[in-house]
């Protein structure tokens, strides 16, 4: 605390000394003032001829001083306050700390008259005696606490800078809108926790305030809307022509970028309205607040309580008219509350201000539109180059080949797409123990964080951790599965470059995988979704089905939903469930499930996840699925080069197999690749649970998986399938069979 304490209180004493100086020029004015007055004394009761004349030069001076500097420069320090002020920061920098009014003025970029604003606000809560000052120049007893008069009286030396310092206190000013000085009536107090944070007491400059309007820019815009259409659109919007804009569908990074982009084409700041309190109130509302609605609790039938006249709102708009400011209004929220819907409407009914709307719904009140000069725009999901030009503005000095990998593969917002840069960065500085290390070795991991699907009640997320190294396939499937791969990668390029996306949209891949029971179905899709860097999201298709009408939709749409916004590769196994063919309607619940059969084809089309159906007979799919699939793999039985490499898998390097385990002889045996796993695993368990001595008191296990050991799991399998495994199809190992027959049947 010491640390933090000294060198603040050291700087707000230097820069009081500048504030002082200040009070003692306004009250000399103030005397001046009083001086040209014959009876001072009898101000406060009566106005003579003597004080009119006096007056009306004062105001004349200040009708002529009003065209002078609009910008207020504070109060200015000596030589030696500066030099101080600098020595004060040589020596903080050491320890790593940061002055007060410096942690201020870079988060809420304040400049010097705004943070002797700040000063002078604060300095009767520093030291009482301020109080009496104030109240001599305010010229009444009974006003000791600072005012916005107090204040242009103190820091406007001249009628033009008394009015640049009202404008800067005002609603618009940046103090205000951020919350950092508020106004109680007629006098103004600082934000809970600034004064201690001056004082060096503790806090963060971040948590004192914010501007909920003001919009953040992220790390790389990716506008939905080409350069020249936005160029156009923003030269409209400043010229009149146009007022209001919609814009529909896509993201709410997209809507944002867009908007953006739209205001620095045209020159101007962009404010977003944030419903919530109003200045008055308390402060600006965070965004996403729970008071962000609290402005509409009233009857909007009673005019003394429409939401059309919530302060919240007008002052929104308000600031944007005072800013120059495009005003952005998402309408996704609002929509959900019919008095805010009405509030809004009411005030673009009354207001120029030029304003963006966004939405994943159009808005299109005709009471709005009748009375605007309106247009719209129709959000498309960013294309290649859009992606590639992120990522490269993100990474200056990026790898091309990795650029294009990484935009070909995930299709991030600007926010995900600041975060993977933030993620790798975090991770190579802790890679290199602080040192510069480099960034393009955690690019892909990182991407693959921020990209990771989240579990939810329907389906449940998967992080492939199985390879191709794991999956054993003829030669025909293994290339049909890196096709599948190539071709999902590829097809952003195909889309933009070659224009595909007009003929087919904005679909993703479609695969069905199809072969008997442990073929490799759902190792594949967990290889494939490796291969991608992307998680697999796996449908737990009891939770999905409803007996209800209509919930079985719901529940696909939040999947489908899902997988698209954590971009995930969408697993559904046993796929012929819920893909089954549409049968005649003979009863009320054919009508139904013909109905959610009709919805998938429509959803699967329109998807832009890559899916993955996974069944054991294609027949059982629906016909009209087919054509939405552009690769159909089927998985065979393996054969027997395929079989001798799953039993050398079966087995993990730590198992300790015996040198006895004929791999050749058990590659003779029709088995699947999931059944030779569940055989391996069951030679292990006889031998970890296999006593090697009937006598002894404390159980010892073998020591390594025997030839009978395996061959006792392989029967174990056979059994489960209701297959019986004939002694002559191990040849020589015939004896085990029997013997392990005789075990299980003891």
């Amino acid at each position: 605390m010491t640390g933090r304490h000294e060198p603040a209180t050291a700087h707000l004493r230097i820069r009081l000394r500048a504030i002082n100086r200040a009070l003692r020029a306004a009250v000399a004015r103030q005397e001046a003032r009083s001086a040209q007055l014959s009876r001072p004394d009898l101000a406060a009761y009566c106005v003579t001829a003597d004080h009119v004349d006096v007056l009306l030069t004062q105001v004349e001076a200040t009708a002529e001083g009003l065209p002078g500097a609009a910008v207020p420069e504070g109060a200015p320090a000596t030589r030696t306050e500066r030099a101080a002020e600098q020595g004060l920061r040589r020596l903080v920098a050491s320890t790593g700390v940061t002055l007060p009014f410096d942690e201020l003025a870079g988060r809420y970029r304040i400049d010097r008259a705004e943070q002797d604003a700040i000063l002078l606000v604060a300095a009767p809560d520093i030291d009482r005696s301020y109080e009496r000052v104030y109240a001599y120049l305010a010229d009444d007893l009974n006003r000791r606490r600072p005012s916005i008069d107090l204040l242009m009286t103190v820091l406007g030396g001249t009628p033009a800078a008394a009015v640049a310092v009202r404008r800067m206190l005002g609603a618009a000013g940046r103090l205000r809108r951020c919350g950092l000085v508020r106004v109680d009536g007629d006098t103004l107090g600082l934000a809970p926790g600034l004064l201690e944070l001056l004082l060096g007491a503790g806090g963060e400059a971040a948590l004192i305030g914010g501007d909920p309007g003001e919009v953040d820019p992220p790390i790389a815009l990716t506008p939905a809307l080409p350069t020249g259409e936005l160029a156009r659109l923003a030269d409209a919007m400043n010229s009149g022509r146009i007022d209001l804009l919609g814009l529909w569908q896509g993201t709410y990074p997209a809507q944002r970028d867009t908007a953006l982009a739209l205001a620095a084409h045209a020159g101007r700041p962009l404010r977003r309205l944030v419903p919530g309190p109003d200045d008055h109130g308390g402060g600006p509302a965070s965004p996403g607040s729970g008071d962000a609605m609290g402005a509409w609790t009233g009857d909007a039938g009673d005019p003394a309580t429409r939401p059309d006249g919530s302060a919240a709102f007008t002052t929104a708009v308000a600031t944007a008219a005072a800013m120059n400011a495009l005003l952005w209004i998402p309408m996704d929220d609002l929509l959900r509350d019919t008095a805010a819907e009405h509030g809004i409407a009411a005030l673009l009914c009354r207001s120029r201000v030029p304003a963006i709307l966004s939405g994943t719904t159009a808005w299109r009140p005709a009471t709005v539109l009748s009375r605007r000069a309106y247009t719209e725009r129709e959000l498309n999901p960013p294309g290649a180059e859009d992606r590639r030009r992120s990522w490269t503005t993100a990474l200056p000095d990026g790898d091309p080949k990795l650029i294009d990998d990484l935009s070909g593969r995930y299709r991030l917002t600007s926010d995900e797409l600041g975060a993977v840069v933030a993620v790798a960065r975090a991770e190579a500085c802790f890679a290199g123990n602080g040192l510069p290390a480099p960034l393009a070795d955690h690019l892909r991991p990182a991407a693959q964080v921020i990209a990771r699907a989240t579990t939810s009640g329907y389906a449940r997320a998967l992080r492939p951790r199985r390879t191709s190294e794991d999956l054993v396939l003829p030669p025909e499937q293994s290339r049909t599965l890196l096709e599948i791969v190539g071709a999902f990668r590829a097809w952003p390029r195909i889309a933009d470059d070659w224009g595909f996306r007009r003929r087919t949209g904005d679909a993703g891949m479609k695969v069905l995988f199809t072969g008997e029971p442990g073929t490799g179905k759902t190792l594949s899709a967990e290889v494939v979704a490796g291969m991608l860097g992307l998680d697999l999201l796996i449908v737990d298709l009891s939770r999905i089905v409803s007996k209800w009408v209509g919930e079985t939709e719901k529940n696909l749409e939040a999947v489908f939903g899902q997988a698209e916004e954590g971009h995930a590769v969408l697993f559904f196994d046993e796929a012929d469930s819920l893909f089954g063919k549409r049968g005649d309607v003979k009863h009320g619940t054919d009508r139904y499930a013909n109905l959610e059969v009709g919805y998938l084809l429509q959803r699967l089309e329109s998807s832009s996840a890559m899916v993955i159906l996974a069944s054991n007979l294609r027949e059982n799919i629906d016909a009209a699925f087919t054509r939405r699939f552009q690769f159909v793999v089927s998985f065979p039985r393996p054969g027997l080069e395929e079989r001798r490499r799953l039993w050398r898998l079966a087995f993990p390097p730590e198992a300790p197999l015996a040198d006895d385990v004929d791999l050749d002889a058990l590659a003779r045996l029709d088995m699947t690749g999931a059944a030779i796993v569940s055989a391996a695993r069951d030679a292990a368990l006889i031998t970890a649970s296999s006593e090697t001595s009937e006598t002894s008191e404390t159980a010892e296990t073998a020591e390594t998986i025997t030839m009978r050991a395996v061959v006792a799991g392989v029967v174990h399998q056979y059994q489960r399938e209701a297959r019986l495994l004939r002694p002559g199809e191990l040849g020589a190992y015939a004896s085990l069979v029997t013997v392990a027959g005789d075990g299980r049947r003891r």
